[in-house]
């Protein structure tokens, strides 16, 4: 949380389209957002709208998914996988101090829940450090949006620098 994730990821996105590298950017938090009865599990419906959504991309030709979630565990990324039938993915863990990613969510965050999300940054930069999902990381603080977006579209090797 706060690390720039949804920002990187429209970023990113301009930058393949004014390449005209056709994909698709997905928030994945944005199309799970709910508060559901308690029969229903959140991130099931989640990762089925994920499916619904990237099935459309799919059947237009799309097969690059840039994809914004910070996955806490192995069983959630391969569930990514595996709903998305991804080939090839690679992980890229965004990171800033946690001063820094604090400070962002108490800017974005300014309702009830506020002090909850910027309690929850640390525990979940905890939770990250132990995962180690990512294949590389990339530094967003200190520098433009573009520079942090193009590095990770560039250690993704989906474009040369």
């Amino acid at each position: 949380m706060g690390s720039g994730k949804t920002a990187v990821l429209a970023e990113a996105s301009d930058l393949l389209a004014r390449r005209r590298i056709a994909h698709a950017a997905i928030d994945l938090d944005a199309i799970g957002l709910a508060h559901l009865p308690s029969a229903a599990n959140s991130d099931d419906v989640m990762y089925r709208n994920l499916q619904c959504v990237w099935k459309n991309y799919a059947s237009l030709g799309v097969r690059r998914l840039l994809l914004a979630r910070a996955m806490e565990d192995r069983a959630e990324l391969e569930l990514c996988r595996r709903v998305v039938s991804a080939k090839r993915t690679a992980v890229c863990r965004l990171t800033a101090s946690l001063e820094s990613m604090q400070q962002r969510v108490k800017m974005r965050e300014s309702g009830v829940s506020q002090q909850g999300y910027i309690a929850r940054v640390a525990k979940l930069n905890a939770i990250l450090d132990r995962a180690r999902l990512e294949d590389f990381t990339v530094t967003n603080e200190n520098r433009s949006l573009t520079e942090a977006a193009l590095e990770v579209l560039v250690k993704a090797g989906w474009i040369s620098s």
